[in-house]
């Protein structure tokens, strides 16, 4: 528990919510999923709690994501979730209120980098500041953007993929996407019910991804099976799923992702496009971890596409140490103070 006065960054991701504390690291890392009941609006679980519910509530009950494609989709519920996680990290009495850092899509508008600042200062933050995911993923993937040389990242996260080329200490050409690990999952979800007539939820469709998923035909070797409900029958059923199917299911947000990538190395200018061939594209974010991704986006751009150390806790851990050099980044955040 923190009881003082601390710089706190949160990455306030569509899937997952981390949170990371100066000199402490990530030191919260939980699904963004509310449960609560439909009429009363009444808050049951938040978290990984709420997470092992969905799909298996009783008609009373819903489990929500209060992130859509990156962004505050139900506003109360974001600042209850938040309030909620900021103090299991600071302690249900805050004493000292503490500034906090919150990453955005590039892509998003002022209005909704604006619910967000909102939403941080109605949880409990002194100074509340937005900073957009592709400098944070930079930073926490321990890149010097301040020098005048161009670094790539892709940050694929659970609703947006972030594509950008950066160079002193700003965004050069970015893109920002509605494509992440959510819709990979939907993708998977379709395929089953179109060619097996099998109904599966969102849960054993990241299950598929992870334990069987490639990023392309022949990129890996695995099966297992799924249990479903037969939309002939009704009644359960198992099939067995393999590497290349999966690959089959994921290619429409693979390619919508190839796309992006291709469309901000086209508009890089020459000077900064020599500059990524020789150090590569990084990746960071949970959905990066796709096998075989890596190897997919090197193969179609002909540039090195390489992993960050800690690919999922990257945005976290920017968001964290854009805090400790403000003036470095201040004309790339944005600040809301609460008024006393």
């Amino acid at each position: 528990m923190f009881g003082l006065s601390t710089d706190i960054g949160v990455d306030l991701g569509t899937a997952t919510v981390l949170v990371h504390v100066k000199g402490r690291g990530v030191v919260l890392k939980e699904p963004s999923v509310v449960a609560m009941e439909q009429e009363s609006g009444r808050i049951l679980a938040i978290g990984e709690d709420a997470r092992r519910m969905i799909g298996r509530t009783p008609g009373n009950i819903v489990a929500v994501r209060p992130l859509r494609d990156g962004v505050i989709a139900n506003y109360s519920v974001t600042e209850s979730m938040l309030k909620y996680f900021l103090s299991r990290v600071c302690g249900r009495q805050m004493l000292f209120r503490p500034k906090i850092m919150v990453c955005v899509p590039s892509g998003v508008t002022s209005v909704e980098k604006k619910a967000v600042l909102e939403a941080a200062l109605q949880a409990g933050a002194s100074r509340a500041f937005v900073i957009e995911e592709p400098l944070a993923a930079a930073l926490g993937a321990g890149i010097d953007i301040t020098k005048p040389s161009g670094s790539m990242v892709v940050d694929i996260g659970g609703g947006t993929t972030d594509v950008a080329v950066l160079s002193l200490g700003g965004i050069v050409v970015s893109q920002s996407l509605r494509v992440g690990g959510d819709k990979c999952d939907e993708a998977i979800i379709r395929w089953v019910r179109r060619e097996h007539n099998l109904m599966i939820g969102e849960r054993t469709a990241e299950e598929i991804k992870i334990e069987v998923g490639t990023a392309f035909p022949g990129g890996r070797d695995a099966a297992m099976d799924v249990r479903g409900r037969d939309l002939v029958s009704g009644l359960p059923k198992t099939i067995t799923m393999n590497s290349d199917e999966v690959a089959a299911a994921l290619s429409e947000p693979i390619e919508a992702i190839m796309t992006s990538i291709h469309s901000v190395l086209e508009r890089t200018p020459p000077e900064l496009a020599s500059d990524i061939i020789e150090k590569g594209i990084v990746m960071t974010g949970g959905g990066s971890l796709l096998h075989g991704l890596d190897v997919f986006i090197t193969k179609r751009t002909g540039v090195p596409a390489n992993l960050a150390d800690d690919p999922v806790s990257c945005v976290a851990i920017g968001t964290g140490k854009a805090l400790e050099f403000p003036e470095i980044y201040q004309d790339h955040v944005q600040v809301l103070k609460r008024v006393l």
